[in-house]
């Protein structure tokens, strides 16, 4: 049986290229090397805004999904035992702010309206295939056109800080606006989240105009699906498959052949071969073109740029399942309910998030790590206590020793920390799950162990994501093309590198 298009990876991105392109009528299957779909999808314990636009488009919600957003964004805690919560409500969260700077609080609004009104003109790029550097299309100077139309609408004062921004390190940008350092650093933290940067790396301002044009806001969304991840994958898996698409788990994928031709391959560990009319890759660039291609088939100038394309994981997670809910310092009467709902964010200071980036520079996980949070069965998508953790910083490789002998010292430098925010939580883990930087790589097959594919840098950024020339999800094989992370938009579980794809493949299949 030959295939109209193989996908390899069930991960999100996989899955939603899956739908779209079963939906226009191609057989499609799906490839995934682990016994599950939804590869890696449970390293993000809250999904960023999955794309609103990707839900409609595949009816998602007919399909069991129901997306759950908290009150709060994300609450910040102070070692002396204050807080500092961030809610979705413009008015909640300046009461908050009130109480370490009214000077801050006064200012907030004006922060939030400037995010809002540069987030709807960055919007459109999110669902935009880059365009062509040397030849752009006429479609492509036309939605640049509109992007520019709108930006010229912005007023002068936006303009302006858009500008200034983009190259911008996200410490400047946060002081620019406030005095409060733990409401700097939990600004900060967006531009630094998953990448091998600190909050004074010069271009972090990026992440920050990334999230606005997602969901208008600089502090990344708390939203999740009912029922976890899970809930994501399962409600994918089902579309995928009314739609006429197949799924086979436990299927590696050893090799992509023929690419170049009009009979491309995959070869499956154990032998079996694949033909489909396209292949599409959801694992990352290096993974695709250092591993499943034969190098012989492609150029020296493209794999030497592919070997320098950066990938360095800094980010471990840890799942920890608790005999009852931890109590934080200073949280507590009827409010805790709805401050602990979202995000809760460890790195009180600027520095303290570049101190922990300073130790990954030389190989050693801090010992003061910068924590993400989250306590999913708040939400109801977990009968248990259940505490998911994304520690930065762990470099992938290690100075001294390795992730297989030290990852119990990992996890007690973390658990410690914790006990100075929520005393007494060692006692209530009955289990733990520690997963590194190299489980990334080896359990869930990210090169380098970076979450999103690939460092989302200016040079890695739009245009040049993956690299400048090939950033339209297609590849110098004319039968293989990326759909995962590591093309545009980048990281996160939005699904919109999946829907992009899909669309330029279909179109391509429909030409031939």
């Amino acid at each position: 049986m030959i295939y109209d298009a193989i996908i390899i990876g069930a991960g999100h991105n996989g899955l939603v290229a899956a739908c779209y392109l079963a939906k226009s009528g191609l057989k499609t299957l799906v490839l995934e090397r682990r016994d599950a779909a939804g590869a890696g999808i449970e390293l993000d314990h809250a999904v960023g805004p999955f794309s609103s636009q990707v839900i409609a488009d595949l009816n998602l919600s007919r399909f069991g999904l129901k997306m759950i957003t908290p009150e709060a964004r994300v609450l910040a805690l102070s070692p002396d035992g204050r807080s500092l919560c961030i809610y979705n409500d413009v008015a909640r969260t300046v009461s908050e702010i009130e109480k370490f700077s009214p000077s801050d609080a006064q200012r907030y609004p004006e922060f939030v309206n400037s995010f809002v009104n540069i987030g709807r003109v960055l919007a459109p790029l999110l669902s935009m295939t880059p365009p062509s550097i040397d030849q752009p299309t006429a479609a492509d100077l036309w939605q640049l056109g509109k992007v520019g139309l709108a930006f010229r609408g912005l007023g002068k004062k936006d303009e302006y800080r858009l500008l200034r921004w983009g190259p911008m390190a996200v410490a400047d940008l946060a002081a620019e606006w406030f005095e409060t350092e733990l409401l700097r650093a939990t600004v900060a933290a967006r531009g630094i989240h998953g990448a091998f940067a600190g909050p004074w790396s010069a271009g972090t301002s990026l992440g920050l105009l990334w999230q606005a044009a997602m969901d208008g806001s600089a502090f990344a969304s708390a939203c999740y699906p009912q029922g976890g991840m899970a809930g994501l994958t399962e409600a994918l898996m089902n579309a995928a498959k009314a739609g006429g698409a197949e799924i086979r788990t436990s299927a590696q994928v050893l090799k992509i052949d023929k690419a170049y031709s009009d009979k491309p391959k995959v070869v499956l560990d154990g032998g079996e071969e694949i033909e489909g009319r396209v292949v599409v890759s959801n694992a990352d660039p290096r993974n695709t073109f250092l591993n499943l291609v034969d190098p012989i088939e492609l150029e020296p100038n493209f794999l030497l740029k592919m070997r320098n394309y950066r990938a360095p994981g800094v980010v471990a997670k840890i799942n920890l399942e608790l005999a009852s809910l931890p109590e934080f310092r200073g949280i507590s009467g009827s409010e805790a309910s709805a401050k602990l709902s979202g995000r809760i964010h460890i790195g009180p200071e600027i520095d303290y998030l570049e101190r922990a980036f300073d130790a990954s520079k030389y190989g050693e996980f801090s010992a003061e790590p910068y924590l993400d949070i989250h306590l999913p069965s708040l939400g109801g998508s977990s009968g248990k206590h259940v505490m998911s953790i994304h520690v930065q910083f762990a470099p992938y490789k290690l100075k001294e020793g390795d992730w297989t002998t030290r990852r119990e010292e990992f996890a007690s430098i973390v658990i410690n920390k914790l006990e100075t925010y929520a005393p007494g939580i060692r006692d209530l883990i009955v289990a733990k799950e520690v997963i590194t930087p190299l489980d990334l790589e080896v359990k869930y097959g990210l090169s380098g162990g970076h979450i999103h594919h690939g460092e989302q840098t200016l040079d890695q950024f739009f245009t040049f994501r993956p690299l400048i020339g090939w950033a339209q999800y297609r590849t110098p094989l004319k039968r293989l093309y990326l759909c995962g992370a590591g093309t545009h938009p980048g990281g996160g579980i939005t699904g919109l590198p999946g829907a992009n794809a899909a669309r330029e493949i279909a179109r391509d299949i429909s030409r031939r």
